[in-house]
């Protein structure tokens, strides 16, 4: 089943019909409403008392402190309680990220889930070898390509570093491989602040113009924080997506038993207060402006050291959803579609489809891990095939049962009668495929004992359709005359910061 475009419409709308999750049934709620409060309650006390720490920026200090926060000469920034209730009151409820051509968009808001490719690993698997290796431009141009021909794959973010060059050279040409070659829409995300002014400046050129891209945002820019702490860059990145109008969506990763709390509760108390000292900052700079929260909860594996604990993670986004859900506020936590798994296998298959199934009940705005493997450290085109199989599956669930008398069939049932046979009837050819997962590798082959499959085993069904996409697809052509600006404005940052 293909999604339904605006361009099969001849006509601006949303990427909608199957992208368009709305709220048939309600998501699992592991927190009391006193638990919720509490979570809340204790949140606003740490920011009250025990304060975020701000690298010595004296821009973003002096809007905190213009703002009425307690700031200290070490850069320890506590924050009324009434500013931060106010701050969550202005925050705008939702913001429509538009495609390259600005034909289509999604809606980050309480009624949607959606779905990226992401983010920022260091390594890919080698095609020869199997093995993971470094990432290159190459590695992300074709996990790109594959993001843009995948049907339930609604946008990317910088899914691979083009580790070869890590500097602010290296972010800026991840953003250009990401523009030229996929129309869906963008999340980025950099390290330095500079790199957010130049991909502006590009984002600029692709819309036609500064006013063109505050109507029809091209991307939401993602800022990622320590626990309980803001480093220049990122307070930076903070005000400059403020001050221009981008959509923002702040999230750190809390540890469990490292960075923060080993407790559940704990954990999701440091992340929730990180997440509202960015959004305070942002409310600051440009009142009613949007600011999505989103970190995600993680744990130490006391046996290893390692990060892991798959039941607290689960329930940590499940109520990370929750909380946001009491202060009306859409959710960029969720942690479907990735992996610890060193590679694509019986590991992956299964952590993937719990934690896809976790964002079945946890109904976050956007869901953006897809397709990572080994913690985020390596990028997998087998995981991402599978994850747009498991996104088609949860938005069939999505969808629930219609109840009315078609489908209830009472007058057929009368017209067939008991020990009847439906196959031949119009009725039967009309909804064979209304309420059907129309998957890639399973769906109507399932199960695979059955014989309906070659005999092949999931990685390499995955394999032969990765294959054939790549060999075949081709992303919507950006225009030469774009292509060159956007080289240009690449060229001329090299003069001015050399590499």
């Amino acid at each position: 089943m293909r999604r339904r475009t605006a361009r099969d419409a001849g006509k601006k709308s949303e990427i909608d019909d199957i992208g368009l999750v709305e709220a048939t049934m309600s998501a699992y709620h592991p927190l009391s409403e006193a638990g919720v409060d509490q979570v809340v309650d204790a949140a606003l006390e740490l920011l009250r008392e025990t304060g975020i720490g701000f690298d010595s920026d004296p821009r973003a200090l002096e809007i905190l402190t213009e703002g009425g926060c307690d700031v200290s000469r070490e850069g320890l920034v506590r924050f009324p309680t009434a500013l931060v209730r106010e701050a969550i009151e202005s925050t705008a409820r939702s913001m429509k990220v538009w495609n390259r051509p600005g034909t289509e968009f999604i809606t980050l808001d309480r009624k949607h889930t959606w779905f990226f490719a992401g983010m920022t690993a260091i390594k890919v698997y080698d095609e020869e070898t199997g093995e993971p290796r470094t990432s290159c431009r190459e590695d992300l141009v074709r996990i790109t390509q594959l993001v843009d021909a995948l049907p339930n794959i609604d946008g990317t973010s910088v899914t691979c570093k083009i580790v070869e060059q890590s500097n602010i050279h290296g972010e800026i040409d991840e953003f250009a491989v990401l523009a030229e070659h996929t129309s869906k829409p963008l999340e980025f995300l950099c390290e330095n602040a500079e790199t957010l002014d130049v991909v502006i400046e590009m984002a600029e050129v692709i819309r036609g113009g500064r006013e063109n891209l505050l109507e029809k945002p091209y991307f939401a820019h993602y800022v990622t924080p320590l626990p309980l702490y803001y480093a220049k860059t990122h307070s930076d990145q903070v005000i400059r997506a403020a001050e221009y109008g981008l959509p923002l969506m702040v999230g750190t990763v809390t540890i469990g038993g490292a960075s923060a709390p080993i407790t559940i509760a704990g954990c999701m108390v440091h992340s929730l207060a990180t997440d509202l000292a960015g959004l305070v900052l942002s409310h600051l700079v440009r009142p009613g402006s949007f600011c999505m929260m989103g970190s995600d909860v993680m744990f130490m594996e006391a046996a290893t050291g390692g990060v892991g604990g798959f039941s607290q993670m689960y329930l940590g986004d499940l109520g990370i959803c929750q909380v946001m859900r009491s202060l009306d506020l859409p959710s960029a936590t969720g942690i479907g579609g990735c992996s610890s798994a060193r590679r694509f296998d019986e590991d992956a298959v299964w952590e993937i489809s719990c934690n896809m199934t976790n964002t079945f009940y946890a109904r976050p705005a956007n869901c953006d891990y897809l397709g990572s493997l080994d913690d985020g450290l390596t990028y997998s085109l087998h995981a991402l095939a599978f994850c747009d199989e498991q996104v088609a599956l949860l938005r069939q669930l999505w969808r629930g049962i219609k109840v009315d008398d078609e489908m209830l069939a009472r007058d057929l049932t009368r017209e067939i009668g008991a020990r009847g046979n439906y196959l031949a009837h119009p009725h039967t050819a009309k909804h064979c495929r209304e309420e059907y997962w129309n998957a890639r590798y399973y769906g109507a082959n399932f199960p695979v004992s059955s014989g309906n499959l070659p005999d092949e085993s999931l990685v390499e069904r995955i394999e032969r359709d990765i294959k054939k996409i790549l060999e075949e697809h081709q992303p919507e052509r950006m225009s030469p005359d774009i292509l060159l600006q956007i080289k240009a404005i690449q060229e001329r940052f090299k003069t001015e910061i050399p590499e």
